[in-house]
């Protein structure tokens, strides 16, 4: 409570001008007396010495007023103009100040000198000519000097204000002191390394009567300390300023004013050994302290003495030690006084602050302290309350006790004079008056009488023993009727609201000295008392700055007599050196404002300094109204003030918690914050027992703990709490990311336990608007106790320990514990203190003083320990073991925590861990099979056999990898330099040597997508070319980015966390990064055992086998199979976290490499080239993964509609008229039927791009299939022929185009041999294999698709084929891994190593090296800019490389839409191609696993996806081929296709019952196209998938997590087909969802279970969801002819009758018809009875392009009947009368007739009875 208005009467205005008058005449006169006028004697003749100093080193001469020349001169000074004015123009002369008078005698404690004044001028007059010098060696680290008059006795602060001094006991020293003789100067140096510390020969000592200066020179510009101001900065700028101190009721504007306390004390740190000094200045008089660069300090005082006390100490916090060993320990809190606190001036009456407490204890807030300021009062009057507005006032203090809260009053020390309301004598007054304990006026009989909040007031004089005497009584007698718990005294500086009395002050020297500091106003009794009045200790001109001291000493007294040995509470504003002793404090009447919480830090940090461990700010500010955001961050940073009190002024809105709302942000973040603050006050107890013990800080300056880094010298935007805790919290508005440093120290997150990846280095901190960051150092133990929403409930919960471990596994805590409240619990010893120790796996808990029994029989239960590299194993507990369910370890966090615990506090307790690595927890060093204890030895491994199956012998150690030698942070991401000190290493078949050179980029390019590469800086190498759709410059922000990334040390690794849920989603701090030329492994811990993805391999299951599995990958023509890398490469997969949430992760490498799965659960990658670029994006969704993993790879391509067809394919047609004998077959069963293809047996002897004369008739076949509505697919491999003798000029153009792979630096083509035949030659197909590749395969050139002229070589040859001589309508490439029927080329390959790499990844056949049956690896290709490239870098993007040109090649030679299916793909050939599961076989366990297959196929973004139906390979069998038609008729790629030499297996090979089951099943997937073609096309624009897991839609009901033999068809249809043989049933899991049977469209009734349904041979399960509407259309033979029909709406409603659907719809054959806008599209949606229909777009329909709507079918209707429907088409309204059957629910409404055009149908009602 500070400056409040008053309104003023006329007279007192009047008075007030007056007063000013006198002051502006008395203002002049003290100019003349300062000019020299009176008193100043100027020596004849009189020349000052003045040599050249530095400007830095002046010492201004005239520090009063202006300077000018003739002042100067007067003054006996040196006068030197500068060009700037803060500068001293006119400087002391060395020609002033005193010399050595005789010489320096010693004596038991120091020493004397007698000094002299040398003949100068005065400066302002009565100079004092002879002084003496005294000096004491006090302790070996504290030396006093002071200089006094001998022949007259001056004013000195009183001897109990310190700690007294019983002479000197130590016999040497760690300073020496040196006295220059003339002029006088006197130096402190530090004997350890001669450095000076106090130097006062920089400037002469001044010493009149009202006028003493002093200067010190100081060795370094650290200096802290100096107040009470407010200094915008911990660390003092040294560019001239002057800070006044003299004790005054101000404002905390920042403007340099002196404030409410006196603490002429700083401290110095010299340099980075942490020695430093601090001095203190033992005067109370009103003084100036000048910082100047030099760099120097004066002091310039008006009175008293110059008494000096220098303080020694190894490190800062001891110089702080060696002060408040001299200044008294700071009083030890109660437990209560840590709680937070509430108060505000002026709740109206005790309705509005009862209104207080109840919001905040219902917000829940912890809350411990009530305040009433003076409105509690009658009329402000002390010892009184207002029994109208606050009647009920001690039953409201009982009720707070009742909840375990305190209550605390305001007292100030001004007595009203005038009588109670009631005109009855005001006691306090009248008992104070009779007991003369009044502050006297100048004559010392008289009261001074000034005026305060109760009017007209006098002063207690606290110096007085009858005053304290007095005071104490009246607090006595208060307190029997109201029960307050403590006691906050305020206006104490002493605060008058006139100036000096009520009838002025006189004019003299003490109210108008010579010299007036820079203080407040200028004038000395400005809204104080007289100067001239009297007090026991002295003229209030000296003691002035005591008042508040003397106070609370005195209330301190009156607390004992009230509480007797309870410690009770109190809180002062003006203070002194030693108050705090007594008392705690608060920064005073701050605003809110930013630039306050700033400040508020640093004044919290020098009171630390001065010895008020209990101190703090007003919370939200006292003054002015405060923003929601500002009070939020006020409110966490508050939280961890030693002193935490939410307080507000008398004008405006209230600021406690609970105002803001019950459940604001505000409020959450509070009650986090605070709940922290309860848990760890045992530990904050502790910090004020060493403060009251010891000396030292609680909160505490980064620099304390940290000098010997320059970088903390200046931090003031974050404290510590003692040694061990770091705050940092966000201090401007606006912001979420913080600049904060941390010191070279392991740090962990407070609130995650996480390691923090940053050590002594600045990081941006990511803190949101509910967050304030916390960390815990590493090597201290933190005790802690459940908190609750009081220190009375919280002090009897169960206790436990923090235990964060530093570099060395190592850590160290107390604990310091009593009743919370006797005064004399420590110095009687009545209390437990814990020595807590933690090394080599064992934490001792060890009670070195154990006296207190706690009432509340408390017990340690939990132990948390921070950085433990491994899961604890083999806990004990007092030798006792602990179960292993009390025993939980976070992996990621490392983090371990014991539960469960009984360990009785005061009891000592032993707890063991063991960090014995678990078989889980190995990663493999030796992932060949043949590990031996010698060569795993020799790898640097560790070798531990096991019985455990798959689980790695050799494994590696657990600090096996890189370090970080550097991070950079940037807004947009880090960048991180990272070494080994490894030269080389073993890698089981090799030596290998490791990369030292490498460089960490992590970006964040999107909020929800970042990107984490590691490479090598000093040499370039090969990155993959593959564009990925990434922003220019990265789009995240901070606060909406989903994810935060650390990188961790020792060893190297990133960890990236869902911001959201805190899991880590990777953490690669694992043993075994390596990087070198030809092998790189990184490994990763995974949030879950459900991780989906990596391709292309055969599966058994959707999710991967976490149980020590390794997959291959390297694109390979290889059939599908278990462990056998196939057609393609997906390093990509899809994560599951506990939570629900999904993540994706894609490696953009193109090298060979295998993946590891280990139940840790974690992942290793390793590849043999390239570097790691790895990007992940966090859905939350794991359909969002998709749709942002195809936003950054490339959306799926739009299929045109006729590819939904169905589709025929057989290797081995003979000719031309055994593909028309199934067409015409087809037709006549009318199966629905829109694609046949032909193999390579349409290619003359397989030579791509040539007609088999057994086909010449193709041509006009495919032109019949074109007029019947169909389409015709060719295929084409890459190889081609170059043995030709005759013309082909596919070959003879390439090759002069120079289109081929070569031999590297030659034009040569490396040979392969693929399907082509040799010209000319019989083929007996009768011998096998090895033989025909050998006799009758002809050389094969392999195009080289990175090459522009090979990408235009292949569009023409498309485009001339097309024209010349097939009118295909899609391409079908196969053998583009590339697929070779030799081992590299003919005469074998040249470079063995590229071959045959040291490490071989898991492959099929891995020792026939990476050439097996494809080209060699070092091949060289050619990337657009002309760079060679070997293949074995980019062999696994050749189907990737074909897939672009072939798309447009297929796009000009037809001008229209068509569909490229390719067997080998890379992450985004989906932009241009389907794909097909390649050569499977016709065996039952193939159709579940075609279902995995596509939903793989699905996350890698490649959405047209099917499998050969019926089987590639083997003889299918007649029910197997039912199954799978009924299967493969909902593949997005709905295609049948097997080998020559097995049976045909097109539907029209099998008996009518077979073609009935095709047809019926195909019938229903042509229905239903338009809802097929509508996903594809969300598909293509955002990117989500067609064939969907059920975990996609509900990933919350953990049984889908598992299921891969049932799928969806998007968000609605859920498909479930029948998989094993003789099965006449399916057991299918219904999700969470109302559902409809396709069939029937009636409702199941099940859903969250697995039921079992019927299913004959002629019936596949499928079922509708509820909540949707599907279009669909009556099928018919091909989609030419079903796209004619009227399109229908299926309307299953779900539970609250609701639905909604789209639909897509285009020409089905246009190029980019969404691009270009040339499409319709519409929303349905269904509530409340009624069908509406949004058209989003429409450029495509139209009465001359119509689609009619005709059907409306709505399941799940519930009513009686339903009469009517009401369509508002085309802006009228017509009826239609439906069928409607109650029993099954379901409404169909026939509109064929009406020939509604679905584009102008608006909405559609209908009327229902229930």
């Amino acid at each position: 409570m500070g400056l409040r208005k008053k309104k003023f009467t006329g007279l007192e205005i009047s008075l007030i001008t007056v007063f000013l008058l006198l002051v502006i005449v008395t203002c002049v006169l003290i100019g003349l007396l300062a000019t020299g006028h009176s008193g100043v004697k100027v020596p004849a003749e009189f020349s000052p010495t003045c040599p050249e100093v530095p400007v830095s080193d002046r010492i201004d001469c005239i520090p009063d007023q202006v300077a000018t020349k003739d002042l100067c001169v007067l003054r006996g000074c040196c006068w030197n103009p500068y060009n700037e004015t803060n500068i001293p123009w006119c400087y002391l002369s060395g020609s002033h100040g005193y010399q050595l008078d005789g010489s320096q005698q010693n004596n038991a404690s120091g020493f004397e000198a007698r000094l002299r004044r040398l003949s100068a001028p005065s400066l302002f007059g009565s100079d004092i000519d002879s002084l003496l010098l005294t000096g004491q060696y006090q302790t070996k680290n504290r030396f006093r000097f002071k200089i006094t008059d001998p022949n007259h006795a001056r004013y000195e602060v009183p001897s109990e204000i310190l700690n007294p001094f019983a002479g000197t006991v130590d016999t040497t020293f760690n300073y020496r002191v040196e006295i220059t003789e003339n002029p006088f100067g006197i130096k402190v140096i530090r004997n350890s390394n001669n450095r000076i510390l106090f130097d006062s020969t920089i400037g002469p000592l001044v010493y009149s009567d009202q006028y003493l200066q002093i200067t010190t020179r100081v060795p370094s510009v650290n200096v802290y300390g100096i107040g009470e101001h407010v200094h915008r900065q911990y660390r003092h700028d040294f560019n001239w300023k002057t800070w006044p101190i003299f004790t005054r009721d101000a404002l905390p504007t920042g403007d340099m004013s002196n404030l409410y306390g006196a603490h002429p004390f700083f401290l110095c740190l010299e340099d980075e050994s942490g020695k430093s000094f601090g001095v203190f200045f033992m005067n109370t008089n009103a003084m100036d302290v000048v910082f100047q660069p030099a760099p120097a300090i004066t002091y310039r005082t008006i009175g008293g003495i110059l008494d000096f006390y220098i303080f020694l100490g190894d490190t800062p916090e001891q110089v702080v030690q060696e002060y408040i060993s001299l200044i008294g320990l700071p009083r030890m809190p109660s437990y209560w006084n840590l709680g937070f606190q509430i108060c505000r001036w002026n709740y109206s009456d005790l309705n509005d602050l009862k209104a207080v407490v109840q919001r905040n204890r219902e917000a829940g807030i912890p809350y411990d302290v009530q305040y009433t300021d003076i409105d509690y009062m009658e009329d402000a009057k002390d010892f009184t309350y207002d029994t109208k507005d606050f009647a009920g006032l001690p039953e409201f203090v009982a009720d707070l006790h009742s909840h375990g809260q305190k209550y605390v009053i305001i007292l100030d020390p001004g007595i009203s004079t005038g009588p109670l309301r009631n005109n009855a004598a005001y006691g306090t007054y009248k008992r104070g008056t009779a007991k003369g304990v009044w502050v006297k006026d100048s004559q010392g009989v008289e009261p001074l009488i000034g005026e305060v909040w109760p009017g007209e007031a006098v002063y207690p004089d606290f110096t007085n023993p009858t005053a304290v005497e007095w005071w104490a009584d009246e607090c006595r007698l208060f307190h029997e009727t109201i029960q307050f718990d403590g006691l906050w005294v305020d206006m104490n500086e002493v605060s008058n609201f006139v100036k000096g009395s009520k009838t002025g002050c006189a004019t003299n020297t003490l109210n108008y000295p010579p010299f007036t500091p820079k203080i407040l106003d200028g004038v000395m009794y400005s809204k104080t008392l007289c100067m001239d009045a009297v007090q026991n200790w002295g003229k209030h001109y000296d003691v002035h700055s005591l008042y508040g001291y003397s106070m609370a000493s005195a209330t301190d007294e009156a607390l004992k007599v009230v509480f007797g040995n309870k410690r009770s509470f109190l809180l002062s504003r003006s203070t002194f050196a030693g108050s705090g002793r007594f008392t705690g404090h608060w920064t005073g009447d701050n605003f809110a404002t930013w630039d306050n919480l700033k400040w508020s830090i640093q004044g919290m940090l020098e009171f630390g300094l001065f010895g008020y461990p209990l101190i703090g700010s007003d919370i939200c500010g006292f003054l002015d109204n405060v923003s929601e955001e500002l009070c939020r961050r006020w409110l966490q940073l508050g939280a961890f003030y030693p002193f935490s009190r939410n307080h507000n002024g008398d004008a405006f809105e209230p600021k406690d918690p609970a105002y803001f709302g019950k459940n604001s942000l505000l409020v959450n973040s509070t009650k986090h914050y605070l709940n922290i603050r309860y848990t760890l006050l045992p530990y904050l107890y502790t910090l004020f027992y060493n403060a009251h013990t010891k000396g030292t800080t609680v909160a505490r300056p980064v620099l304390h703990e940290f000098y010997s880094d320059k970088t903390t010298w200046d931090i003031d935007r974050q404290f510590m709490w003692g040694s061990g805790f770091l705050i940092t919290p966000v201090l401007d508005e606006g912001k979420i990311t913080v600049t904060a440093y941390m010191p070279d120290a392991v740090w962990y997150d407070y609130e995650t336990g996480i390691k923090s990846p940053w050590r002594k280095q600045h990081c941006e901190m990511y803190l949101p608007g509910d967050k304030i960051g916390l960390h815990l150092r590493g090597g201290y133990i933190f005790p802690t106790q459940q908190p609750a929403n009081t220190t009375v409930y919280s002090r009897a919960n169960p206790m436990g320990l923090i235990v964060a471990l530093d570099d060395n596994q190592q850590a160290q805590g107390e604990l310091y514990w009593d009743d919370g409240e006797s005064r004399d619990a420590s110095s009687s010893g009545n209390y437990l203190l814990y020595q807590f120790t933690v090394s080599e796996g064992t934490l001792v808990m060890n009670p070195i003083h154990n006296t207190y029994k706690d009432p509340n029989n408390i017990k340690f239960e939990e132990i948390k320990i921070l950085g433990l590299p491994l899961e604890p194993s083999g806990v004990m507990v007092n030798s006792s073991p602990v179960a292993s369910n009390n025993v939980n370890y976070n992996a990621a966090n490392k983090v371990a925590h014991i539960t469960g615990l009984q360990l009785r506090v005061g009891d000592q307790h032993t707890i063991k861990w063991n960090q014995n690595m678990r078989e889980i927890d190995r990663f493999d060093c030796h992932p060949y099979p043949d590990a031996t204890q010698s060569s795993c030895t020799a790898l640097g491994c560790l070798w531990q056999p096991t019985l455990t199956p798959r689980v790695p012998h050799c494994y590696y150690p657990s600090d096996y990898g890189y370090t970080v030698d550097q991070v950079l942070y940037s807004a947009s991401g880090l960048v991180a330099n990272l070494g080994r000190h490894v030269k080389s290493t073993r890698l089981s078949k090799a030596t290998i040597t490791p990369i030292n050179t490498l460089r960490l980029e992590v970006k964040y390019h999107e909020n929800n997508m970042l990107q984490f590469k590691i490479y090598d800086y000093s040499n370039e190498r090969y990155e993959v070319p593959v564009p990925l759709n990434l922003p220019s410059t990265p789009t995240s922000d901070p606060v909406n980015r989903l994810y935060d990334v650390s990188i961790q040390n020792n060893p190297f690794g990133i960890q990236v966390r869902r911001r959201s849920t805190g899991t880590v989603l990777w953490d690669s701090q694992l043993p075994g990064f390596i990087f070198s030329d030809m092998f790189i492994q990184i490994s990763t811990r995974l949030p879950s055992q459900y991780v989906y993805g990596f391709g292309e391999t055969e599966h058994t299951q959707y999710r991967r086998d976490m149980n020590w599995q390794t997959w291959g990958m390297f694109t390979h023509d290889q059939p599908p199979g278990y462990k056998l890398n196939s057609y393609g490469f997906h390093p990509f997969y899809m994560g599951l976290e506990n939570e629900g949430n999904a993540h994706g992760v894609l490696l953009l490498n193109s090298n060979a490499m295998d993946v590891t799965f280990q139940p840790t659960p974690a992942l290793t990658y390793r590849t043999i080239g390239g570097i790691l670029d790895f990007y992940m994006v966090l859905g939350p969704t794991p359909e969002q993964v998709v749709q942002q993993y195809t936003k950054l790879i490339g959306r799926p391509v739009m299929p045109p509609y006729w590819a939904l067809g169905f589709q025929l394919c057989r290797y081995g047609y003979q000719n031309d008229s055994e593909v028309s004998e199934v067409y015409y077959a087809m037709k006549e069963s009318k199966i629905p039927y829109d694609v046949q293809y032909t193999d390579i047996d349409y290619m003359e002897r397989q030579l791509d791009f040539t007609l088999s004369p057994d086909f010449q008739g193709l041509p006009d076949l495919v032109d019949r299939i074109h007029q019947d509505g169909g389409r015709f697919i060719i295929i084409l491999d890459p190889a081609i022929s170059g043995n030709e003798t005759e013309p082909y000029p596919t070959f003879t153009d390439g090759l002069a185009e120079d289109v081929f792979i070569t031999w590297p630096g030659t034009k040569e083509i490396p040979w392969g041999k693929v399907w082509p035949d040799y010209p000319n030659i019989e083929i007996d197909k009768n011998t096998d294999a090895e033989y025909q590749v050998e006799h009758y395969r002809a050389y094969v050139a392999f195009p080289d698709f990175f090459r522009p002229s090979t990408r235009q070589w292949w569009q023409r040859e498309i485009e001339r084929y097309y024209n010349n001589t097939l009118k295909f309508d899609g391409l079908w490439t196969d053998m583009n891994e590339p697929s070779n029927f030799i081992d590299g080329a003919v005469g074998g390959c040249r470079n063995y190593i590229l071959n045959h790499p040291p490490y071989m990844p898991d492959l099929a056949l891995r020792g026939r090296g990476l050439d097996m049956v494809t080209t060699c690896m070092e091949g060289e290709q050619q990337f657009p800019n002309g760079t060679p490239v070997s293949h074995y870098n980019v062999h696994n993007l050749y189907g990737w490389s074909q897939a672009e040109p072939t798309y447009y090649g297929l796009r000009n030679a037809t001008r229209e839409r068509g569909i490229i299916i390719t067997r080998s793909t890379y992450p985004s050939s989906g932009k241009w191609t389907g794909h097909w599961l390649g050569d499977n076989f016709a065996q039952w366990d193939q159709l579940e696993k075609s279902i995995i297959g596509i939903m793989e196929y699905s996350i890698f973004g490649i959405s047209y996806c099917g499998a050969d139906i019926c089987g590639f390979f083997n003889d299918t069998t007649y029910e197997m081929c039912a199954r799978w038609m009924q299967l493969g008729a909902f593949y997005t790629f709905s295609r049948n296709h097997n080998v020559m030499g097995t049976r045909r297996q097109d539907p029209v090979s099998f008996d009518e019952p077979f073609k009935n089951i095709s047809r019926d099943v195909l019938n229903i997937r042509y229905r239903l196209l338009p809802y097929l073609y509508t996903l594809m096309h969300l598909a293509h624009v955002k990117g989500s998938t067609v064939a969907r897991p059920l975990l996609h839609e509900f990933v919350y009901e953990r049984e889908t997590w598992d299921i891969y033999k049932q799928f969806m068809w998007g968000p609605a249809m859920l498909i479930s087909p029948v998989l094993e043989e003789g099965a006449r049933s399916v057991n299918a899991y219904i999700p969470s969802a109302r559902w409809y049977d396709y069939h029937t469209g009636e409702y199941i009734g099940v859903r969250k279970q697995f039921k079992v349904f019927p299913a004959p041979l002629e019936y596949i399960n499928l079922h509708i969801r509820g909540g949707y509407i599907i279009p669909w259309q009556e099928p018919n033979t091909t989609t030419t002819y079903s796209r004619l029909n009227p399109m229908g709406l299926i309307v299953a409603l779900d539970d609250r009758g609701s639905a909604q659907g789209q639909l897509f719809w285009d020409d089905g054959v246009g190029i980019d018809t969404y691009e270009e806008g040339k499409y319709y599209f519409a929303t349905f949606q269904v509530t409340l009875n009624a069908l509406n229909v949004y058209v989003d777009h429409n450029n495509y329909l139209s009465d001359t392009v119509p689609l009619q709507f005709g059907h409306l079918h709505i399941w799940g209707l519930a009513a009686t009947s339903a009469t009517n429907i009401t369509i508002s088409y085309d802006g009228k309204t017509e009826y239609v009368t439906p069928e409607y059957n109650p029993e099954t629910q379901i409404l169909k409404a026939d509109f064929t007739d009406q020939n509604y055009l679905l584009h102008k149908v608006q909405q559609v009602k209908w009327t229902i009875s229930t």
